[in-house]
Formats: C-alpha cells, sequence, structure tokens
C-alpha cells in the first residue's frame, strides 16, 4: 500500500503494514521487558524504564499512532509499570522550560508567517541578480537573513519556493540553479536554525540539555560559541550546493524577463539590479501593514530582551512569554485560538515524553547500565579522548537517521553521549555543540528533515541527490566542528 502523507506537516508517513510491524514490534519489546528477570546491573524500576523506552522509540519511528498519542502513552506506563512512584515522577519533562519554550517560537514563527512579514522580508532581502550563480548567492544570504526571526526551517522553505521558482523561470540554460536552490531550502536551511538559542528546536533542545548536565549557557553565550561556526558551516555548505548541481555563473539573462510562474503568484515583489524603483528601507516599512509593523516590533523587542537579559540573568522564556501575550491581546489579535490548535503539538509532547523517560533513566540508573553495556562491548579504555568523541559521534548520525526531526534525535542521543563523555574526561560543552552541528547538517533520507520533503516534492530532486549532498553537509559539519573545537572554542570560553 503506498505511502501517506500527513497534511499538516507534509512528512511522509510509513505504509500502514510497516505501522502494524511497529505496533506489534512496540508490544512485544514492552512485554519482554517487562517480564524477564532484570539482570544484576540493573534493578527492577531500571529494566522497566527501560523496556517503555525502546517501545516509544519504536512507536515513534514507525509511527502507528500520532506522536501526542504515544508520547502519552509511554508516560502513562512509566507510572503503571511502577517505573516511577507517582504520575507527576512521569511527567517531569513536561514541566521543563524547553517544553513551553517550544512552544512560545512556534507560536511567534507561525506569527510572522500569518502576517506575510515573511515574504515582504524575503522581498526586501532579495534581488534578482543577472546570473544563476550571483542569484544563488542572492537566495542563500537571504534565507540566512530571515532565520534570524523565523525559526523554522519548513516555513522558510515554503516561502523561499515560488521566489526560487520565480527566479529559475529566467534562465533559459540548464544551468542547475534549481537544483542548487532547493539544495539550499531543503539540506543548507536548517544549519542557520543553529546560530541562536532561540533558532529553531534543535538549538532550544540542546540548550536545555547542556543546561541540565554541563552548566548554564545564556542567550548571549550561546551566540558566541555558536555563530560564527555556524555562518561559515552555512557558507561552506551553499557554496558546495552549487558545486554540486554545477550553477553557471556566466550565462547572464535580463532582470525584466524574471516571470510571475504559477507558484510564485502571490504578489511578492523582487528587487532588480539599476531598478529606478527599487524601495528604500523607509518606503519598505511605511509598506508594511498594521499587523506586520507589531509583529517586527515584538520580534525585535524579544531578541533585545534576551540579549540583555543574559546580564541580569532574566530567563530567556519570560521574554517569548511577553511577545506571545502582547500579540494574542483582543486589540492585536494576531495569535489566535486557530493558531495554537494548528502547532504541531506532537513534537512537542515527543520532546516533553522524552524528557519524561531520561529523567526516570537517570533516577533507577538505567542509562548508567545503558553506558556500562556500551562501554563493554566497545573497548572505550584503549581509545584516545578523540577518538572516544569520534565513536560517540557517529552514534548521534545513527541515531539521527532513524528520526524524522533533528530535535528528536539529539533529545534521544545527546543525554547517552554525555554521560559516556562524563565517564571518560571529554570536554563535554563542545561534545554537546559538535552533536548539534553534526546531527543538524545530516540528512541522508528524505524523511530526516521536513524542508528536505518540502524541496524534494517541490523540486528536480531526486532520492540520490538527497542523499549524496547530505553527505557532503555531514562532511563539512564534522571539519567545522574540528575546527571550532581546536581553535575557536578554547578562545572565546
Amino acid at each position: 500500500m503506498d505511502d501517506r502523507i500527513d497534511e499538516r506537516s507534509g512528512v511522509e508517513l510509513p505504509a500502514p503494514s510497516w505501522q502494524t510491524a511497529g505496533l506489534f514490534a512496540a508490544v512485544g519489546v514492552l512485554v519482554v521487558g517487562t517480564a524477564l528477570d532484570s539482570p544484576s546491573a540493573l534493578s527492577v524500576e531500571g529494566q522497566r524504564t527501560l523496556a517503555v523506552f525502546l517501545s516509544a522509540l519504536v512507536l515513534w519511528l514507525t509511527r502507528p499512532v500520532p506522536y501526542v498519542i504515544s508520547s502519552v502513552l509511554s508516560v502513562t506506563l512509566l507510572f503503571v509499570l511502577g517505573a516511577v512512584d507517582s504520575f507527576g515522577a512521569a511527567t517531569t519533562g513536561f514541566t521543563s522550560t524547553l517544553v513551553f519554550f517550544l512552544l512560545l517560537l512556534l507560536l511567534l514563527g507561525d506569527a510572522t508567517a500569518s502576517v506575510g512579514l515573511d515574504q515582504r522580508l524575503a522581498g526586501q532581502l532579495l534581488t534578482a541578480e543577472s546570473t544563476p550563480r550571483r542569484a544563488l548567492r542572492s537566495v542563500a544570504g537571504s534565507v540566512l537573513a530571515l532565520a534570524l526571526v523565523m525559526p523554522s526551517a519548513m516555513a522558510r522553505a515554503v516561502t523561499f519556493v515560488p521566489i526560487v521558482k520565480r527566479l529559475a523561470g529566467a534562465f533559459d540554460t540548464e544551468d542547475g540553479f534549481e537544483s542548487a536552490a532547493f539544495l539550499i531550502l531543503g539540506h543548507v536551511n536548517p544549519i542557520a536554525s543553529m546560530a541562536l538559542m532561540t533558532g529553531g528546536g534543535m538549538a532550544l533542545v540542546t540548550a536545555e540539555i547542556v543546561s541540565t548536565s554541563v552548566g548554564p549557557i545564556t542567550w548571549v553565550d550561546w551566540a558566541v560559541l555558536m555563530v560564527p561556526p555556524t555562518v561559515l558551516l552555512y557558507a561552506l555548505a551553499a557554496l558546495a550546493a552549487g558545486l554540486f548541481a554545477r550553477v553557471d555563473g556566466e550565462t547572464t539573462v535580463s532582470t525584466t524577463r524574471v516571470p510571475r510562474t504559477e507558484a510564485g503568484d502571490d504578489g511578492l515583489q523582487l528587487r532588480t539590479d539599476g531598478d529606478e524603483t527599487r524601495p528604500t528601507p523607509e518606503d519598505g516599512l511605511a509598506t508594511l501593514t498594521r499587523d506586520q509593523r507589531l509583529v517586527a516590533v515584538v520580534l525585535l523587542g524579544a531578541v533585545a530582551a534576551w540579549i540583555g537579559g543574559s546580564f541580569v540573568g532574566l530567563p530567556t522564556v519570560v521574554p517569548a512569554v511577553a511577545a506571545v501575550t502582547v500579540l494574542s491581546l483582543p486589540s492585536v489579535g494576531v495569535i489566535t485560538a486557530d493558531d495554537i490548535a494548528d502547532v504541531n503539538w506532537g513534537i512537542i509532547f515527543l520532546i516533553g515524553a522524552m524528557l519524561s523517560i531520561l529523567d526516570a533513566m537517570n533516577a533507577t540508573g538505567a542509562i548508567t547500565a545503558v553506558v556500562d553495556a556500551l562501554t563493554r562491548l566497545i573497548p572505550f579504555a584503549a581509545l584516545s579522548n578523540w577518538q572516544i568523541a569520534a565513536v560517540l559521534i557517529a552514534l548521534a548520525v545513527a541515531i539521527r537517521v532513524l528520526f524524522s526531526t533533528g530535535s528528536a534525535a539529539i533529545v534521544v542521543a545527546l543525554p547517552i553521549v554525555l554521560e559516556f563523555a562524563s565517564s571518560f574526561g571529554i570536554d563535554r560543552l563542545p561534545l554537546a555543540l559538535t552533536v548539534l552541528l553534526v546531527v543538524g547538517s545530516t540528512t541522508i533520507l528524505p524523511f530526516n528533515t521536513t524542508a528536505v520533503l518540502v524541496s524534494m516534492d517541490r523540486g528536480p530532486l531526486s532520492h540520490r541527490d538527497i542523499a549524496a549532498f547530505g553527505l557532503v553537509t555531514m562532511a563539512l559539519s564534522i571539519a567545522v566542528a574540528a575546527l571550532s573545537w581546536l581553535v575557536y572554542w578554547p578562545l572565546v570560553r
């Protein structure tokens, strides 16, 4: 039977046969894990927690039921099976700041899109250049700039699809511009979300785990550590996209030939070289609607509060709460009940459930038992620190390939990686940031990243293109992370 597409997220769902197999596998894992006698190195509570963890992973990977249902089921099983003492102890992850912060950022990102501010910003940033190579640079730079105000890579991809279609229609030659542009929208675009702590789910999850396991990290701390490596990685990946698709830098085209295609018939005007009517910044602000100006001012205020709050100890969630509250006021009405209903609750519940399970694994000693078991299988004691780090990063990448979102992969892999790092005396902060850079840049299968699914659906990319360029971005992320670990991060810490 054919695969299905989730209409809300655009994510390709496994075929029903796989969903049925996954459901039976999850039940089997749970039954076996709770029925067998626990080994001496693991308590009964720890064994049952591991059984719930593995069962939840199977459900999340095969998706026989929505994420919300499987997540609620998982935390309920922690309590019912006696892995924890109370239902409150089974749901500790849902009281994490991360869950609420992610919800608030999703609402702010949706507000940016709902008032059309994203398209207005894209139109102001993007210029229809005279060669495919210059146009590609313009697209890449504009996507990076828009990432500062829109923490959703998929939303950015959807915003730029019609723009890329319009630009591609201006070039007669098979120059590779469209393929390269869709590689940027799919593979390179999510990299921009890692620059700021508030840039998206992957950064938020990593920051929360770092704050819990390593030490406090502020918005400014994150920016200092991550903006230069992220921008460097983004630039290298964008350059690689042009080389990968062999974009022509010689063919010229009159800017008046930039067509309005069916996909781009959205009223969005691109600036052109030599255009005497090019709007000035003042004109651009004056032409914004009331709602667009309100959202722009509120977002700028939130960013300023995050920066200032880093120096006075203001929790990062507070500016986000204030911003969402202002945009929800009756006199403003930008964020409505419909917007809240349309939030991707599945990923929020998945992260809350995974954090709850991790808390239970720590409390019952299950995570320590997992680390000990892996240590017996892999001769970590015979490896140097960099070799151990390489093995841990490879483990994180292997977990990443299984998941449809980087956030879910990180919330599963990073605590285990940091537990190993603590056991072997490896500096955990640069290791955590390295895991983020590599996991966030690795897309081997189309379903690994929703932005890639969008770009593959709308553009000329094949499965082979997706996998091949995913390996390229992964290799670049490893190189940038190694350079940062050896040179940059020691200078700024």
